[in-house]
């Protein structure tokens, strides 16, 4: 099916309809009227001069990965590699040009299958704030295509003695699959408690196509936050998290082995997790608040090369990857403006240990691709905010020290390893009030992103089918950005609308050589290219008529690779969705929606060695209801949900779906999702 979406045509559908965000079917219409992540504290999303996207989980969408979330809303899309393996990608930039956060903590990793948002299960998620566009300032290297902050329920102080809580469980037909999580909260004017668990046990889905093998996976989550008062001025909180997944497959890894008697070989993690010990302290300083945070973050992973032919796993690797950080950052209002004014350091170590298996002496031999890598970055920072007339200004600037060095590269490398880059970011923007509905805004700004670990020291074959060859001395890329839009809010309706504009220079990518590594693979050469742009209009809207609530977003986006003088690889399609809804605080609630995507046929074909398929456009349809109960016994409120996806079970897969030519992993089939919620 080719469908195709014209930007006018978008952006006409755009002032009458957007994607309904509400937690639960139950909402009415409904913004997030505030978010923490685009200033730094709880600021209007109306007064911010870039776009903002606040997505809540739904009852029925608890049992899927937090990159899920983000398929189908106004400038974001989904690049994934599994099931599990679902990352966000900002206005066709991918994981490593956005900053992913959970509760303000930077999650830092070199992974190059699976998805860092998986490491948090949706059940524990409050909500994710999504700033799109350069946001360096705040948050420093990789914050080019914007920041998600994965927000779990805060502890709060309550001036009574208070528990509370919530629960949820779900069952899923598609993949005979089953989660739940539950909630405590405890509280007084003195303490607050938040303790959280969560689970889940998908199996293989099912596609229009038959089951779609490797695709299950188990999963399990603890959250416990505390937070005590010292005195009225002083408080103190802790943070401890875990999150622990088992048996992920990255179906899309899979590729026929190098040499071909190892058969077909599937990259998979049999164990992997991600802890986080984070200790903080607010205090009222005058006539403002300093906010400090030290924090230590482990992503552990054990990842696998399963070759069909040996029945075993040809490769084997243990790797953690640990960032030690501090924050601060002190609030203050001087005069007419009001400050920011900060410092962050952290710093991540890698030392992966490999084992590859040799089927002709049928032993196993030690091959490291780095050893004791590490990459440290310290910084300052400082925003103003103040008025001009009727016009809000928001500018910062930050300067960052980047560092990167391991003790070996490959087999045998041991100098020139060492790099050190000092990058200055900034960006203006204004909020200007054409009524009392609608706000005109405009952003202009520089971000850089500082090459990971795997790019600077990793030499290793991945699940692509490539040798990719790391480059200690890259540059970092570095992005001019530029945004303008429409922010409209009243009683019944909401809408927003942009339009935006990034250079990239220095972009960072594998290259394909047209060489074969000594192993037979092709190789991936890592190097910076001169220019990329990336450019594109986006918007959404809703609108209540009587009863019901009309909804509709659209993303039109264009890449190219100036160098290569083609489209940039693997950008995501265009997009529209149209819905409809009659929500309900209590009783009877509805929703439906239509998704079209459009074909994607500019591919990278120099980049990528012609391994960049087009694809065809696709239109799903989804259904949710659901009734609310009100207050039952000791609950508060409970409820009753079921969600249809993929109502006409249609065959398709996104463009940026990882797998072989024309054996990309499929989308799931038709199914029907069933959910229990309560909170008391």
């Amino acid at each position: 099916m080719i469908f195709r979406l014209h930007p006018l045509a978008l952006a006409c559908l755009a002032v009458s309809s957007s994607v309904l965000a509400a937690p639960q079917e139950t909402a009415p219409l409904e913004l997030q009227e505030t978010v923490v992540t685009a200033k730094g504290y709880q600021a209007a999303t109306q007064d911010i001069p870039q776009a903002i996207e606040v997505l809540q989980a739904r009852p029925t969408e608890t049992a899927g990965p937090a990159g899920s979330l983000f398929r189908g809303k106004p400038g974001l899309a989904v690049h994934s590699d599994g099931a599990w393996g679902q990352n966000p990608v900002l206005r066709g930039m991918k994981k490593e040009s956005t900053v992913l956060m959970v509760d303000g903590v930077r999650v830092n990793s070199a992974q190059p299958q699976g998805s860092l948002a998986s490491f948090l299960d949706l059940g524990l998620l409050e909500r994710a704030e999504v700033v799109k566009g350069p946001s360096s300032v705040l948050y420093g290297s990789g914050a080019m295509g914007g920041v998600v902050n994965l927000i779990t329920p805060e502890a709060r102080f309550t001036e009574q003695d208070q528990t509370s809580g919530r629960f949820g469980l779900s069952a899923s037909s598609v993949d005979e699959g089953f989660n739940g999580a539950a909630l405590l909260r405890d509280s007084s004017s003195e303490h607050a408690l938040v303790l959280g668990v969560a689970g889940r046990k998908l199996n293989d889905y099912d596609s229009p196509s038959g089951t779609e093998e490797r695709t299950g996976y188990s999963s399990d989550s603890l959250l416990l936050k505390y937070k005590q008062r010292l005195s009225e001025d002083v408080s103190v909180n802790l943070n401890v998290q875990r999150h622990t997944d088992r048996d992920v497959w990255y179906p899309g890894s899979a590729r026929t082995g190098t040499p071909a008697q190892l058969g077909t070989v599937t990259m998979h993690s049999p164990e992997q997790r991600r802890e986080l010990y984070q200790l903080g302290l607010e205090n009222r300083l005058g006539e403002g608040t300093l906010n400090t945070e030290i924090y230590r973050q482990e992503v552990y992973r054990e990842i696998r090369a399963y070759s069909s032919n040996l029945d075993r796993n040809q490769v084997r690797n243990d790797v953690s990857f640990i960032t030690h950080g501090l924050r601060t950052s002190y609030l203050v209002p001087v005069g007419d403006h009001m400050l920011t004014v900060g410092g962050e350091g952290w710093k991540m170590t890698g030392d992966p240990e490999r084992h590859i298996y040799q089927p002709m002496l049928g032993v196993e031999q030690r091959n490291d691709p780095f050893k004791d890598g590490e990459v440290s970055s310290y910084g300052l920072f400082l925003q103003d905010e103040f008025q001009l007339g009727r016009t809000a200004i928001v500018a910062g600037a930050r300067l960052d020290r980047v560092t990167g060095d391991a003790k070996q590269k490959g087999a045998a490398q041991t100098s020139g390893l060492s790099s050190s880059d000092n990058n200055l970011s900034w960006s203006l923007g204004a909020t200007h009030p054409l009524t009392d509905t609608l706000n005109l805004y405009a952003n202009v700004g520089q971000a850089y992103r500082a090459p990971d670990l795997r790019e600077r020291f990793e030499d290793a074959a991945r699940g692509d089918g490539y040798y990719h060859i790391g480059n200690p001395q890259l540059d970092p890329e570095r992005s001019t950005s530029f945004e303008i839009g429409l922010k409209g809010h009243g009683s019944d309706f909401d809408y927003r609308l942009a339009a935006f504009h990034t250079r990239i220079d220095d972009y960072i990518a594998g290259r394909v050589t047209g060489m074969n590594a000594p192993n037979g693979l092709p190789i991936k050469r890592t190097e910076n290219l001169d220019e990329v742009v990336i450019y594109g209009l986006e918007g959404g809207a809703s609108k209540a008529v009587g009863a019901f609530v009309v909804d509709g977003s659209f993303t039109w986006l264009r890449g190219e690779n100036k160098q290569d003088d083609e489209a940039l690889y693997q950008m995501p399609a265009h997009e529209l969705t149209l819905g409809i809804g009659q929500p309900a605080e209590r009783g009877f609630y509805w929703h439906a929606q239509l998704r079209a995507v459009a074909e994607q046929d500019r591919v990278a074909t120099r980049f990528s060695n012609g391994t960049e398929d087009e694809t065809s456009g696709f239109v799903t349809a989804d259904a949710s209801l659901g009734w609310g109960f009100g207050k039952v016994g000791v609950l508060q409120t409970a409820n009753l949900d079921a969600k249809l996806t993929n109502l006409f079970d249609k065959a398709y897969h996104e463009h940026l779906a990882d797998g072989v030519s024309g054996y990309e992993l499929q989308a799931p089939g038709r199914g029907i999702t069933l959910a229990l919620s309560g909170s008391f």
